[in-house]
């Protein structure tokens, strides 16, 4: 005779590893099918996922209740590129931030690039991660749909580049770049340039634009051929390359605006070899004030922002999105730092 099952010791459910060990795929692949969001997968290997589903009996039970209702403890960070002290440091904010409320933070670096950014935005969207916070965001098409469809999502630093008006930490940055035009013409610096990377970010539009409009507000000598872009993301190899070209203008600059920390180094290794002396002959004023100016960089001036209160701040307006606010927009203070002016 058949032995009955024992009531005290029931079956236990399958998990989500079972069946990816089943269909041969990875936990990641089987969450992706599930959630309708695995068009990189063959539709051989989907139908894998399912079958193997149906053959356990796979049912996700509380713990899936859990995370469809936003109880997750993930919260995904994606940033444009860690290799920039300022998101690095920002990030480290974040994260600390985020475990003193219970909260695990993931880390993704997109690397300035779309299709990584839509990569990820989707696999944390299938890992029903609490929200996401962009720090740093470019446009793609994941990104609109996402936005558009109320996904939890919070801007840090560069704004939504479809809808400006989403939830959104940062600083002022347009107000910053005028007060860099003012440094210069308190200090009579009249023939002044500035250096920054692609204007597709809107930190850096911003930036550029306050220290342009406020520029020729203050009758600063300012044409077009003084605003140097460059492409990349390599902030050192943008601010020498843009020095170069500015080396090769006349009248060459006193006063030098460069739109990061990272190109303002670049453009002082340039200027230094070519035998200019900074600060005395030029006067150059960076973005970020890394905590590391006052140690390696006496002579950069440079806009400080407040990277420890960002991850209060990203807390509170992510608690406050999930809650139901759309219209989030937090501008933490920033400071002019000046090193060695004349």
């Amino acid at each position: 005779m058949p032995r009955r099952p024992d009531a005290r010791h029931p079956k236990r459910p399958a998990s989500i590893a079972s069946v990816a060990a089943r269909a041969g795929v990875s936990i990641a692949t089987v969450s992706r099918v599930m959630n309708g969001v695995a068009k990189k997968a063959s539709e051989e290997t989907t139908d894998r996922v399912r079958r193997a589903v149906t053959d356990l009996d796979y049912r996700p039970m509380s713990a899936g209740r859990d995370l469809r209702q936003r109880r997750s403890r993930v919260v995904a960070l994606l940033a444009a590129n860690l290799a920039n002290p300022a998101m690095a440091g920002i990030a480290a904010a974040a994260e600390a931030a985020l475990r003193a409320h219970g909260l695990v933070m993931v880390v993704c670096d997109s690397h300035d690039r779309a299709e990584l950014q839509d990569e990820y935005l989707l696999e944390m969207r299938a890992q029903r991660a609490r929200a996401t916070v962009l720090l740093g965001v470019v446009a793609s098409p994941t990104l609109t749909s996402l936005q558009r469809a109320g996904e939890p999502l919070l801007f840090v630093s560069r704004r939504c580049p479809a809808a400006p008006q989403a939830p959104f930490v940062g600083i002022d940055n347009r107000s910053a770049g005028a007060e860099v035009a003012d440094f210069f013409a308190s200090r009579g610096l009249r023939d002044v340039a500035a250096i920054h990377g692609p204007l597709t970010s809107s930190v850096t539009a911003d930036r550029i634009a306050g220290f342009r409009d406020r520029a020729q507000a203050r009758s600063i000598a300012l044409d077009e051929s003084a605003i140097v872009s460059v492409t990349g993301i390599d902030h050192l190899e943008i601010g020498y390359r843009g020095m170069e070209r500015l080396l090769a203008r006349q009248p060459r600059p006193v006063g030098l605006f460069c739109a990061s920390d990272l190109i303002a180094f670049g453009a002082h290794r340039k200027a230094t070899e070519s035998g200019l002396s900074v600060p005395g002959e030029l006067t150059i004023v960076g973005f970020d004030d890394s905590p590391l100016n006052d140690w390696v960089a006496p002579w950069l001036s440079s806009v400080r922002v407040p990277y420890d209160r960002y991850g209060p701040a990203i807390v509170e307006a992510m608690s406050a999105m999930l809650d139901g606010q759309r219209s989030i927009s937090t501008l933490l203070p920033h400071r002019l730092v000046i090193r060695d002016a004349r």
